[in-house]
């Protein structure tokens, strides 16, 4: 029990002190000395921040994203989230007794949506107002086997080693800098456990930076041809806060898969694939079967064919990988 009341000790075995990575306690005590606290049952294990990383702090802060929508359910936000072939087919990849950790995960929808048969899930963020946004659906939802925790990545309030999946997505890319955001990452997932990586891609992210010049030419006054602008138009909230992250973010990097390769090499993280395949043709095995082939110039090819699969929203591809044994 914490000194504000609250049971955090069923969790309490993946969480570290982001100060000097030790152990902490059922009451989020460490032996260095440090105490954390957990408000609304939300830990604080958040270091102050570089002047960049606060900026993005700050920014969805302002804007949580993404929002949920009026009079939402469990049953909507799996429905709204099976949309996603990638969403079904990483949850049925991951084993139902899994531990999962979500760097970055916003206002947690993801975390929620896999948090079902006995996986522990804990969604971590570096803004307070979007986790709270999550631990208040979590609430109404009822779901028990996940957590939100306010840390940052570069010093994570997370135990080493002590997830079977680590999955991030949309973030490392509005990091100043996503290969040593990916270093702290990859430490995070146990000896043969998966990470799963989103990233907005060099090539499939051209259409987007081109609405975004003609959006800011125009005052933001006209946006063309984004499809989740128009799916929004009844939900106002939901609406600004994709045309903030999209188009007014205040970091963005971009990258491709032989990029992505070269930090998982560095790692100690074999390559298992891309998603969508990197594979001229495609490849239906597994999620988290290794594909077929990684030649790199049929990679490129692929890349190109991005452009149309993924660039009609923001051109995010998925990149997995595991940690060496």
């Amino acid at each position: 029990m914490t000194s504000n009341g609250l049971v955090i000790d069923a969790f309490a075995e993946l969480l570290a002190c982001p100060a000097c990575a030790g152990a902490l306690d059922g009451e989020l005590a460490c032996g260095c000395g440090a105490r954390y606290q957990a408000p609304g049952g939300i830990a604080e294990l958040r270091l102050p921040s570089d002047e960049r990383t606060d900026v993005v702090r700050k920014f969805y802060q302002a804007a949580p994203f993404p929002g949920y929508p009026p009079r939402d359910s469990l049953a909507g936000l799996r429905a709204r989230a099976e949309r996603s072939e990638f969403a079904r087919l990483l949850d049925q990849a991951i084993p139902g007794d899994a531990r999962i950790v979500e760097l970055g995960c916003g206002t947690g929808q993801m975390s929620l949506y896999l948090a079902r048969a006995d996986r522990v899930v804990i969604g971590a963020d570096l803004t307070r107002a979007s986790l709270e946004l999550g631990a208040a659906a979590a609430r109404r939802f009822g779901l028990r086997g996940v957590r939100f925790v306010e840390t940052d990545l570069r010093q994570p309030g997370l135990r080493a080693g002590a997830f079977d999946v680590v999955y991030s997505s949309g973030v490392l890319h509005h990091t100043p800098d996503p290969r040593a955001s990916f270093a702290h990452l990859a430490r995070l997932a146990r000896p043969g456990g998966l990470i799963v990586l989103g990233l907005y891609n060099a090539f499939a992210r051209l259409p987007l930076r081109l609405r975004r010049l003609v959006a800011r030419l125009s005052g933001y006054r006209l946006i063309p041809f984004d499809p989740v602008l128009r799916d929004r138009q009844s939900e106002p909230a939901r609406r600004d806060a994709w045309l903030r992250d999209q188009y007014q973010h205040p970091e963005e990097h971009r990258h491709t898969l032989a990029e992505v390769q070269g930090w998982f090499g560095e790692n100690g993280v074999d390559y298992v694939r891309a998603y969508p395949s990197a594979l001229v043709g495609g490849d239906h095995a597994e999620l988290f079967e290794p594909a077929g082939d990684n030649w790199r110039l049929e990679g490129w090819l692929a890349q190109l064919g991005w452009i149309r699969a993924l660039g009609h929203e923001g051109g995010l591809f998925v990149t997995i990988g595991r940690r060496a044994a």
